[in-house]
């Protein structure tokens, strides 16, 4: 982050950081956590930071860099906002090492859930300054990568800059399949139908909507397209050759899925398929789509005869406990949080405060000169912040730093220990919510279909 043409580095401060802080953005501020400042007055504590750093080392700052911004963003849905704001404090602890000072602003107004992570180029002990080195870009991104994959959540396996495959891969369902990646899924659809030779296989292919090219390498053309695919781009597995083996009953098929980030893992919901076929999908995603369905539905009731949930009141009755167990833990995990940043922003305001009422109480002996102000800027404002903080808190009498550290270290200790029963608790929730939609899509299929034979009897 630069120092603007024409504006002071107070100013572009305030400028950047109002803009992380951004309450439409922010949850009406919920969504701000901080590590050695005070989110309230961090661009003055940075201010103040670097004129501390030109006093001690005698050395002016020759760039215009004035602080620096990591920008984090995750898969629409995969994250609440609290998460993504503990993950990315973490990663801003575990990338500077508590040398210096940062905030972490998590925006909540878009899909994709993001945070800012802007922190100060002055260490907090205001003798040195950060030195971006060559790949640092690189090996926050895999610092980032670390964290994610320790929570269980997706990362970009292979990013490419400005690349669409990349972004594709945040997008997982909603994202087009490939053409290849649809002629895969149908290819595995019709080899478990098993058919008793590549002419069946290719009449089948026929079925599905592909149009056959003849010639020296076999080719398909699919529904509505006009260049053909061969076989032999389609990968292992997928050449002619290998097709040809598999309906002999010489080589065993390994599906590759239609698309990788959309094959069954794990527990998912059911595809709504005719919703997807009036958006425009062809007769390829329909066939992967219902053997997708199949697998899933497959999982669902091994999921259920597995932990005796056969029974669909009993199911919802686990489902309503599982969910009222995470929010329970959830609530509980907030009220720390929430009160540990209340002790991190009073422990701050009042080592503010004392360090700078020497000065506060000379520039009112000097009946608040501007000259005065104008050298002391950022410990007057830090003065006054702390101190209005502290009438709007209502605190008349200021507790003791200690007091305070003894307090956060204990509400640390119980998060801690109520988080791993969290994560615990949220994936019991997600599974038990996955199964009870899909048996509920699958008794809505049932009973619509016995609807659909009452009425033709009737007629």
């Amino acid at each position: 982050m630069h120092r603007n043409r024409g504006r002071t580095v107070a100013q572009c401060l305030h400028d950047r950081t109002e803009y992380a802080k951004n309450p439409d953005k922010t949850d009406e501020y919920e969504l701000i956590s901080a590590y050695g400042c005070d989110p309230y007055t961090a661009d003055a504590e940075f201010l103040f930071s670097k004129r501390q750093y030109q006093a001690m080392t005698g050395r002016e700052q020759k760039s215009d860099v004035i602080a620096y911004q990591i920008r984090q963003s995750f898969r629409p849905g995969e994250v609440t906002p609290e998460e993504a704001n503990q993950i990315g404090y973490e990663l801003a602890s575990r990338f500077l090492k508590g040398k210096h000072a940062f905030l972490v602003c998590t925006h909540a107004d878009k899909k994709h859930i993001h945070s800012h992570i802007i922190f100060n180029s002055t260490s907090l002990d205001c003798k040195q300054k950060f030195r971006d080195f060559l790949g640092s870009g690189r090996a926050v991104a895999r610092l980032s990568d670390i964290i994610c994959l320790e929570r269980g959540l997706s990362v970009i396996e292979h990013p490419k800059r400005l690349s669409h495959s990349g972004y594709d891969r945040w997008l997982g369902e909603k994202a087009k399949p490939s053409k290849r990646g649809m002629l895969r899924g149908v290819i595995d659809g019709i080899l478990e139908k098993k058919p008793k030779d590549f002419g069946e296989f290719l009449a089948l292919l026929v079925e599905a909507g592909y149009t056959i090219k003849p010639g020296k390498h076999t080719a398909v053309i699919p529904p509505g397209e006009k260049r053909a695919i061969r076989f032999d781009s389609l990968g292992d597995g997928y050449t002619e050759e290998a097709l040809r083996a598999v309906i002999a009953g010489t080589l065993d098929h390994k599906p590759r899925g239609a698309r990788k980030q959309n094959a069954p893992s794990g527990h998912s919901l059911l595809i709504d398929i005719d919703a997807k076929l009036r958006e425009g999908k062809g007769a390829g995603y329909a066939q992967w789509a219902k053997l997708y369905n199949l697998k899933q539905m497959a999982m669902t009731v091994s999921y259920l005869k597995g932990h005796g949930l056969l029974d669909y009141a009993e199911l919802e009755r686990k489902s309503a406990e599982a969910a009222e167990r995470f929010h329970a833990l959830s609530d509980r995990i907030k009220a720390a949080e929430k009160r540990m940043a209340e002790i991190t922003v009073l422990r701050t305001l009042i080592i503010n405060y004392m360090k700078t009422r020497e000065v506060f109480g000379a520039y009112k002996k000097s009946r608040y000169s501007r000259k005065f102000l104008a050298e002391h800027e950022s410990e007057i404002i830090l003065h006054r912040a702390a101190k209005k903080v502290f009438d709007q808190m209502g605190v008349k009498k200021l507790p003791t730093v200690k007091s305070l550290q003894t307090e956060y270290a204990a509400l640390l200790a119980d998060k801690k220990s109520a988080y791993a029963e969290y994560r615990q608790a949220r994936e019991e929730m997600r599974e038990l919510a996955v199964h009870k939609a899909n048996v509920e899509e699958i008794l809505g299929a049932d009973l619509t279909r016995g609807e659909k034979k009452k009425e033709q009897r009737l007629e």
